[in-house]
């Protein structure tokens, strides 16, 4: 049984003040996801502030975000892989499937679940991104799991993507490369299939109508100005500084997260 949303009446009402840190927000995070990742390390925390629950907040957060990983994904989509055995059309069936089941889970859990749940997953979301950065990386000399541990890894993931999504794009990144795709094509199959698991999370949200639709405008306008931003600055940018900034912001939003809890 999905869960609705209360009446649109009993959403926060958006003065100008909320409005434009929401945009700000926006602009950050998607210049941050064009540029490193971990955009929703921004959105959720804004999104709370501006007095949405936990579980509205990451639903408005993907809903907001999905449209600047369409573009992302289309803008490398020439340079996709698959995965060994795994074409890359069973990659994307799977990722397909994922997001639904997802986003399933997550109209599904209660929010006083969700939010008890929430501090934990933004501390494994920083830990899988502060492991993605500095963590060792696949020997070159090693075989690469097989089909099927691969086709439950990416399962795992496109599901995880749905419910949560933060730090997905590192797991995704992680699983493409220890299967051995090149890091570039590995980086352009990553953004696809994120692209698809967030646009059918999206769609369903959308139907069931738990959305903060007035909150997602704000924040996807300020959102798609900074991906287009941050995609001009790729190249003076350094990355590494960026995924430090977000683990720094991970950390931070968690501590946050447990002393309200």
């Amino acid at each position: 049984m999905l869960e609705t949303l209360a009446p649109s009446a009993a959403l926060p009402a958006l003065d100008l003040t909320m409005i434009g840190l929401l945009t700000l927000a926006g602009v950050w995070a998607g210049g941050q996801n064009a540029l490193a990742g971990g955009g929703s390390f921004i959105t959720l925390p804004a999104l709370i502030a501006a007095g949405l629950d936990p579980k509205l907040a990451n639903i408005t957060s993907t809903m907001a975000l999905f449209p600047g990983q369409i573009t992302t994904g289309l803008a490398g989509r020439q340079m996709v892989a698959g995965a060994g055995q795994l074409s890359f059309r069973s990659l994307a069936i799977i990722a397909l499937a994922g997001g639904v089941a997802g986003a399933m889970l997550l109209n599904a859990t209660p929010v006083r679940v969700f939010s008890a749940l929430v501090p934990w997953l933004v501390l494994a979301a920083t830990l899988l991104f502060a492991w993605g950065t500095f963590g060792p990386k696949p020997a070159a000399d090693k075989p690469p799991p097989p089909a099927w541990l691969t086709t439950i890894a990416q399962s795992a993931i496109a599901l995880y993507a749905g419910f949560f999504g933060g730090g997905a794009g590192i797991l995704t990144l992680a699983s493409l490369t220890l299967a051995r795709v090149p890091v570039r094509h590995a980086a352009a199959t990553k953004n696809v299939l994120l692209a698809l698991a967030n646009t059918t999370a999206a769609a369903l949200f959308a139907f069931t109508g738990n959305v903060a639709w007035a909150h997602a405008l704000v924040v996807g306008v300020g959102a798609m100005a900074g991906g287009y931003a941050g995609a001009r600055l790729l190249a003076v940018v350094p990355e590494k500084t960026l995924k430090v900034s977000v683990i720094v912001i991970g950390a931070a939003l968690t501590v946050g997260l447990f002393a309200r809890g």
